[in-house]
This record gives structure tokens, C-alpha cells and sequence, in this order.
């Protein structure tokens, strides 16, 4: 069977196209956020991980991960995390395409934020299997909790929107676990250094017995190699580009189509979605994917 995915046109029902597809625990947005933004409304829902949600959800499947992982990068990779992500990603797109001018109301963009956490697996499973698509099937899960949003859930965007830009995020945070890790491991060292830093013991050359050390000195030989390791992970975080708004093979097409051909516009919107998520920048040139030279 061919493959395509669906675009969900603005104010239309779902269009199957093949070149372009479509398309929340729960976040209450109190009476005192009435005057917040849109675009900060999203921000301080997307921020934290509600500890209640999803419990069922937060451990990545695999076999290595229940002997070896530890809990914080086990759920960084879940499925909680990950389709969260891509109702973040959803509700990103759509606070900025309205910014810019798109037809979309508070009402639609509350229903999504409220929403971020609120996913029903057994849902998104039934429409995979209808619409045998798993974005699909996630963004009609998404639709029937913010029904009045539906019409503008993944409006102009491609599968790889969510899913690359997805596995970035994981990236992104996975690496900022480590460097706590790391930074968490050197204190410790730190500490055992400047108190065996008079204790002899005795070194070695060639694997031959040679002139006598210190404990803390050997001990620095061990937070040097993590410090450089700490140092590339910190650039990696600092350097690391999301994919960004490319719309189904890298030309932004459907967007330059939503903004009526308007390319700065897209421009800004591609900016404006990488802020909201977090990143400094996105990727210059991709394909349908994000070049896997990043991985």
C-alpha cells in the first residue's frame, strides 16, 4: 500500500494528500493567566511534567532498559514523554501560525494546552489501526480531547514534524541529564580528592610499579577525562538544532501555501516554533528528515 498521510485543511474536513500530511494529565489555566499570552500559556503548560500523569506510560520498552537504564532517562524516552512531545510540538505550530495570522481562536489554543497530558493510548491505538498511521492516529486521539481544535491540529505540517522534532527533544534532554550526572559526579570527586590529597600510593609506568602519587592526585587523572567529557556534552546541548517548520521534503511548500506565498512569514513562523520549544536554532536544510549526521 502507497504511503501517505493527511493534511487537515483550515476550516475543511480531513483531505487525504500525498505530498503533505496533517494533522495533554490535565494543565488548568487559572483565572489570573486569562491576561497571559497565548504563546506563555503554552510555555508554562509545556514546561514541567505533571508527576500524576500518565504513570502507565513513563517507562521506555526495551530489554536492556529495566536492567541497565536508570528512571530519569528511561522516562525521557517513554511514551508519555514522546507523545506529549508531539502535543507540544502541535500546540507550538499553532500559537505561532496564529501569531502570524492564521485563523485560529483562544478558545482552540486553550483546549490544546489544557490537553498536553491528557492522552488517552487506547484511542490514539484504535485510529493507528483505523487510519493505519501513527501521527494520524495520535492526532485524531488529540482531537477528540480538544475537539474544537481538531481543524487546526497539525495544520500545514508533515509526520517528521513531529516525530524528528521529537527525537531532538529527547536528544536535547537526554544530554542535560547526563551533564547533571556529570556535574554531580565531579562534586563527589571533588570532595574525595581534597581528602586523600596527602595519601601516598604508588604509581605506575608500563604497567611496572614506579614513583610513589597521591590518592587525590590519581583522582584528578579521573575528573579531567569527565571534564572534557562534561565540556562536549555542554556544546553538543549548546549547538544542537531542531528540524524545525520544513514542511513534507524540506521546501516548506505548505506553508508558504498557508501564508499565501508570503516566505517571510514562514521564516519567521520556523523561528518562532524553534523558541517555543526550546532551541536556539534549527537545522539550515533537511529533507523529509533531519540529517541523521546529528545522531
Amino acid at each position: 500500500q502507497t504511503h501517505h498521510s493527511y493534511r487537515i485543511h483550515h476550516n475543511n474536513p480531513i483531505i487525504p494528500s500525498y505530498h503533505n500530511p496533517i494533522v495533554p494529565i490535565i494543565s488548568n489555566i487559572s483565572n489570573t493567566n486569562m491576561s497571559m499570552s497565548n504563546a506563555d500559556k503554552f510555555i508554562e503548560a509545556a514546561s514541567a511534567f505533571p508527576e500524576d500523569a500518565l504513570p502507565d506510560n513513563r517507562v521506555y520498552e526495551h530489554p536492556l532498559v529495566q536492567r541497565y537504564a536508570t528512571k530519569e532517562m528511561s522516562f525521557i524516552w517513554s511514551p508519555a514523554m514522546k507523545f506529549t512531545t508531539w502535543r507540544k510540538l502541535w500546540t507550538a505550530l499553532a500559537t505561532a501560525e496564529q501569531e502570524l495570522g492564521i485563523e485560529i481562536s483562544d478558545e482552540q489554543l486553550e483546549q490544546m494546552v489544557t490537553n498536553l497530558y491528557n492522552v488517552d493510548f487506547d484511542v490514539a491505538a484504535a485510529k493507528e489501526a483505523e487510519f493505519r498511521h501513527d501521527v494520524m492516529g495520535h492526532v485524531h486521539a488529540y482531537g477528540e480531547a480538544a475537539p474544537k481544535a481538531m481543524p487546526v491540529i497539525h495544520l500545514g505540517a508533515t509526520s517528521c514534524y513531529v516525530g524528528d522534532n521529537t527525537d531532538l527533544v529527547q536528544i536535547r534532554d537526554a544530554l542535560k541529564l547526563v551533564k547533571r550526572k556529570l556535574v554531580q559526579v565531579l562534586g563527589t570527586l571533588t570532595k574525595f580528592a581534597e581528602k586523600h590529597r596527602n595519601l601516598p600510593t604508588l604509581g605506575y609506568t608500563h604497567y611496572q610499579p614506579a614513583q610513589l602519587t597521591t590518592v587525590g592526585k590519581r583522582t584528578c587523572l579521573w575528573m579531567q577525562d569527565l571534564l572534557l567529557d562534561l565540556e562536549r556534552v555542554e556544546r553538543e546541548i549548546e549547538d544542537l538544532p531542531m528540524r524545525g517548520v520544513k514542511g513534507t521534503t524540506g521546501t516548506q511548500a505548505s506553508f508558504l501555501e498557508l501564508f499565501d506565498g508570503d516566505h517571510e512569514k514562514v521564516k519567521i513562523l520556523n523561528k518562532r516554533v524553534c523558541e517555543l520549544m526550546g532551541f536556539k536554532k534549527a537545522i539550515p536544510v533537511s529533507g523529509q528528515t533531519y540529517t541523521r549526521k546529528i545522531d
